[in-house]
């Protein structure tokens, strides 16, 4: 049995992720300051401690066998208008802790980064060689950080696997998305299907794909959780190791639509709109050095039981 810092574990993934740790037999920590994670997502049996990843220190100590760190603002749009946000919480922060780690010999490292950092890509499905040129503040402190790792693994050893995530979704057990605002497509048309909303936005039907939508890349939460897992056995003092986590097919927001419609039974409507600036016709990952390098293999790959997972969520969060 090992120890376990999760930061941000009082979010969808972070505390999907602790679950997952304690159901091997890990000790867990969660740290989260609840800004935009939910005390009752933490999972039973994780200790908790309400504070800011910039105070790691008071907490890390040599006891802990690593750190999982999920501790960051995420939301587009809001980086674009509140930048400085962003580079304080999510740059400054993630240093903090690194430093935090450093100090208290906490020599392992699996960091929750994103797709956001290639941008507009080049070529699909996407390898963890393109290009990084992110269109966002957002993106574009994922991938400080990812630098910043690497300076940390070359110089003091560190062991490190950066995992970049294209879109999660799903729910596992008592953990699901839980965001306000929501952004995300899947728990946004499962809110028409509940009747929160009366429509569900389409931008733009006139991309060069088989329906004209957007096609993104869906990964089952859960499967993601899996793939940190195998990344705290897989990881090597002074390397740092990056790997999309994605399925390697793409849904179109039709299909998605469709798929809700068809899993819950109910009708949802949809309103065209103008397409959204820097909105990839296709982001697609390919996963090869996620299968060579940790062994990680997605389970739930079908969109239709993604959704029938998040849907069963969304009622019993209906519910509560």
């Amino acid at each position: 049995m090992s120890k376990y810092l999760v930061t941000g574990g009082a979010g969808d993934v972070g505390s999907t992720v602790a679950a997952h740790l304690l159901e091997a037999g890990h000790e867990v920590t969660v740290l989260d300051d609840l800004s935009t994670g939910f005390r009752e997502g933490v999972p039973a049996g994780a200790a908790f401690v309400e504070g800011r990843i910039q105070d790691a220190a008071r907490w890390l100590d040599a006891s802990y066998d690593g750190v999982l760190h999920f501790a960051a603002f995420s939301q587009v749009g809001e980086s674009v208008a509140r930048p400085e946000k962003y580079w304080d919480n999510n740059v400054g922060g993630t240093m903090a802790l690194i430093a935090a780690m450093r100090e208290a010999g906490v020599r392992k490292l699996v960091f929750s980064s994103t797709a956001a950092t290639y941008g507009e890509p080049e070529t699909v499905p996407i390898t963890e060689s393109a290009p990084t040129a992110p269109t966002n503040p957002y993106g574009a402190t994922k991938l400080a950080v990812d630098h910043m790792i690497t300076g940390e693994c070359a110089a003091h050893g560190l062991a490190a696997v950066s995992l970049r995530y294209f879109n999660v979704a799903g729910a596992y057990k008592e953990c699901g998305e839980r965001h306000d605002p929501e952004s995300h497509l899947i728990p946004l048309v499962l809110q028409v299907a509940l009747g929160r909303r009366e429509a569900i936005n389409v931008y733009g039907d006139d991309y060069p794909t088989p329906d004209g939508t957007c096609v993104r890349d869906y990964i089952h939460v859960a499967d993601l959780a899996e793939a940190h897992l195998l990344a705290l056995d897989a990881m090597t003092p002074g390397e740092h190791l990056i790997c999309n986590l994605g399925n390697g097919n793409g849904f179109s927001v039709r299909e998605v639509v469709e798929t809700v419609r068809k899993v819950t039974g109910h009708p949802v409507p949809e309103v065209m709109a103008e397409r959204r600036a820097g909105d990839p016709a296709v982001l697609v990952a390919s996963a090869e050095a996620a299968r060579e390098r940790l062994g990680w293999t997605p389970s739930r790959p079908d969109l239709t039981a993604i959704v029938e997972d998040a849907w069963a969520f969304a009622r019993k969060k209906e519910q509560a």
